[in-house]
């Protein structure tokens, strides 16, 4: 059966509505990058929040809000603010963290963990909150990093429209690349207001995901780092 519905001039052809529907509700992932377009840089924060303001105005007309309510007249821009400017700021390069390493004078061998970082991100697909905790763990390949960029990389990845699985494997990825090291273990457990306040309804789940590599592939690494952020 062919799900690709396509058009009529020509456009790449697009998946149907139904499987659309499908692949949000089962929170799934298509990629391991954050799908950005290519112009995705090209206005200034300035234009953006400019132009979401207007988009969101006219859907809170849309619902049927009356936006002369003292209440809700700065709630358009307040939003366009709030997105651009901090809970989606992780999609700008320019705010990813800088992360300078240190000579290991120390001879520090063992894995150095992190807990209870703090994850505030949004489900990219019904745009409501997920947040919970990471806990990220590496050892040593001859240089450390300072323990606040650790807590700042997990955030960046945060402050994007995400899918857990996604931000899992991005923190993964960075704090390899950073570390110069294979040796890395990270951590998600995390609620999501889409599987709390609609759809299923359950409040009191959450969701679980892990990404091991190096030597936290052998079970002794593995169990260590478990027990140590279960204690």
């Amino acid at each position: 059966m062919n799900l690709n519905k396509g058009s009529l001039n020509g456009s790449r052809p697009q998946p149907a509505l139904s499987l659309i529907e499908e692949i949000g509700d089962e929170h799934f992932a298509s990629a391991t990058d954050t799908p950005l377009r290519a112009d995705a840089f090209e206005l200034s924060d300035p234009e953006k929040i400019e132009r979401i303001e207007a988009h969101f105005r006219e859907i809170m007309e849309l619902i049927g809000l009356d936006l002369s309510d003292d209440s809700l007249q700065g709630t358009p821009r307040r939003v366009a603010k709030m997105y651009v400017q901090e809970i989606f700021s992780g999609l700008k390069p320019d705010n990813k963290p800088s992360a300078t390493l240190f000579e290991n004078k120390f001879q520090y061998r063992n894995m150095l963990i992190e807990k209870n970082i703090r994850v505030q991100s949004f489900c990219e697909h019904h745009f409501l909150p997920i947040y919970g905790t990471a806990h990220v763990a590496y050892i040593s390949s001859g240089q450390v990093i300072g323990l606040s960029k650790l807590n700042r990389i997990v955030e960046y990845y945060s402050r994007r429209p995400q899918v857990q699985e996604r931000l899992t494997m991005q923190i993964a990825a960075e704090l390899k690349e950073v570390l110069q090291t294979e040796d890395v273990a990270v951590y998600l457990d995390a609620k999501h207001m889409c599987v709390q306040m609609r759809g299923v309804e359950h409040p009191h789940s959450s969701t679980i995901t892990a990404d091991y590599s190096g030597k936290f592939l052998n079970d002794h690494y593995r169990q260590e780092f478990l027990q140590a952020i279960r204690g």
